[in-house]
């Protein structure tokens, strides 16, 4: 029987501009960006294994975002394919086949009454990650400190022509 893993490396993205951190932060330390917001992500998961045509679902862990300024804000996750060995057909899951759903916020800090709203609040709403999607939008007041956590499931659906190996791609959350 073909085993496939999967793992992969988290490169938390500050992005008011939509700059990008040319390497992944290997400590989870918050990215920064100018307009006081700071993300961090775990700096690398493994999801699992299973056999070709099989599913993989597993929490990513906690995601962060806090703000010195307050105010709105929306947090986004994107990714990239997964592969393996010499990233032919057969030995790549495309990012179509890679679903996210951020559930609800597991934690939050912070004064006044800001409104949190997450991407997809059930496993029914999970996107595939094909294109950037939204993981969690804030609306508050201005000038207050705040953090929401939340941990968001990835869902990978192996094709039944995959190839057994160890996979690996990026999912990127960044906050602007």
């Amino acid at each position: 029987m073909a085993l496939i893993c999967i793992g992969f490396l988290t490169f938390p993205e500050a992005g008011a501009a939509g700059a990008v951190r040319a390497e992944p932060d290997t400590r989870s330390a918050p990215a920064r960006s100018a307009l006081g917001l700071n993300i961090t992500a775990p700096a690398s998961v493994a999801l699992g294994s299973t056999t070709p045509g099989g599913t993989i679902s597993a929490h990513l862990g906690s995601v962060t975002v806090d703000t010195t300024l307050g105010g709105s804000w929306t947090a986004t996750v994107s990714a990239t394919n997964f592969t393996t060995g010499g990233h032919t057909t057969a030995e790549t899951i495309t990012k179509s086949r890679v679903s996210y759903w951020s559930g609800p916020f597991t934690s939050k800090t912070g004064l006044g009454n800001p409104t949190y709203t997450p991407g997809q609040a059930t496993a029914a709403q999970a996107q595939a990650l094909d294109v950037p999607r939204t993981a969690f939008h804030a609306t508050g007041l201005l000038g207050v400190l705040q953090t929401l956590t939340w941990n968001p499931t990835l869902v990978v659906s192996v094709p039944a022509a995959a190839v057994a190996g160890t996979y690996s791609g990026t999912v990127t959350h960044s906050v602007a």
